[in-house]
């Protein structure tokens, strides 16, 4: 069961002024930079370290969202990428019905998934022009130290597009509910350290036009992830979010733990593209590389025919294939039966189960890793 007074204790609070002193204003619980104003911040040294501190106890127990205020001083080369983008829609449309967005339904909207490297890979000069925003990096660098990893997804919703439902992100909110309550609590606590969420504004994006909701300061609530579909929960969501207008070349970051949402488009001519970026610590990353595919085929056999208790052989698979089904291609390897894809563990259990011949599970194995990123 929510605990609906421990939210609502949280998310009455009040981020004061004399909390972000960097800040030029607080609006509606989310502080306000301006980056032409924050320029030697930039630099390594005292500014930039007061300002990373600053915007990490943001993200760590403050209001859990910020805005950078033209941190791309030159919009053309937001331009730029949005022409780039808006062709690969296209481009998307001939072969397939464009992306599948998480926690909305069907509706105006379009979504490029790895946009990342589908802008290098169609223009490398703007690919380089618009990663080398030193916003982006500082954000980052702020929240998961150096060495983390970007991920980016396009989103552009037209008039029309359908809000999405309250949620929280990756890892846990992109699970399903049976999946994330096996999770132990100390790892819902952490989870929203591992990653930062972001969105680069490719237009000017008023209200109307479904700006992302906010609740401020449910980031800490202990429940965030296991209990953000719960009606309750979502009502208290509705009537208490807040929404920020966003100009062309802004940046939005907030924590992934953060209750929030796509509003909807109400306007009649705002087509609303926001490059989503997601960035990921470097500690996510185990220490070797194992050929996992390489032991599943290898193991199979031998996890069908040694007289294993039940729990023995899902221990046996727990060390063997990957677990967990990112990262991966979300074009060719679409969520089934939830936000993710089936993982090497799940593929592996399954073949066991139904007494797959080694043939049937290679071919099987190898069709799915052909899906994936090499």
């Amino acid at each position: 069961m929510a605990n609906i007074d421990q939210l609502k204790k949280l998310t009455s609070q009040q981020l004061q002024r004399s909390d972000v002193p960097l800040a030029f204003a607080v609006d509606k619980n989310v502080a306000q930079y301006d980056c032409a104003s924050l320029t030697t911040a930039l630099e390594q040294g005292d500014a930039r370290d007061a300002l990373k501190a600053e915007l990490a106890s943001i993200l760590l127990s403050g209001g859990g969202a910020f805005v950078l205020k033209g941190a791309f001083s030159d919009t053309s080369v937001v331009d730029e990428a949005t022409g780039v983008f808006k062709s690969i829609i296209a481009e998307e449309k001939l072969v397939a019905n464009g992306g599948a967005d998480h926690f909305a339904a069907s509706g105006a909207n379009d979504r490029i998934w790895n946009s990342l490297e589908k802008l290098a890979m169609a223009d490398a000069n703007a690919f380089v022009r618009y990663h080398a925003n030193p916003w982006i990096a500082l954000a980052s660098d702020a929240w998961l130290g150096p060495a983390y990893q970007v991920t980016a997804q396009v989103n552009l919703v037209r008039p029309g597009g359908k809000a999405q439902e309250a949620h929280c992100d990756y890892h846990l909110g992109f699970m399903r509910q049976d999946q994330l309550e096996t999770y132990p609590p100390h790892v819902h606590a952490m989870s929203h350290q591992l990653t930062l969420q972001g969105a680069v504004a490719h237009c000017d994006m008023p209200i109307e036009s479904g700006t992302t909701k906010l609740l401020p300061f449910s980031q800490n609530w202990s429940q965030n992830y296991t209990m953000f579909r719960d009606p309750d929960v979502r009502a208290w969501f509705d009537e208490n979010h807040v929404q920020l207008p966003l100009e062309k070349g802004d940046l939005l970051f907030f924590s992934p733990g953060l209750l929030h949402g796509a509003g909807d488009n109400t306007t009649s001519d705002v087509e609303r593209m926001a490059n989503l970026l997601q960035v990921s610590s470097a500690f996510g990353i185990a220490l070797e590389t194992i050929g996992r595919t390489n032991i599943s085929k290898q193991i199979f056999q031998s996890l069908k025919s040694l007289p294993l208790s039940d729990i023995e052989r899902r221990s046996a698979i727990a060390s063997a294939g990957h677990g967990y089904p990112f990262p991966t291609n979300l074009d060719t390897d679409p969520p089934v039966g939830g936000l993710a894809p089936p993982s090497q563990q799940d593929l592996l259990t399954q073949a066991v189960a139904e007494d797959w011949s080694q043939e049937k599970f290679d071919a099987e194995l190898d069709a799915r890793e052909a899906k994936r990123p090499s």
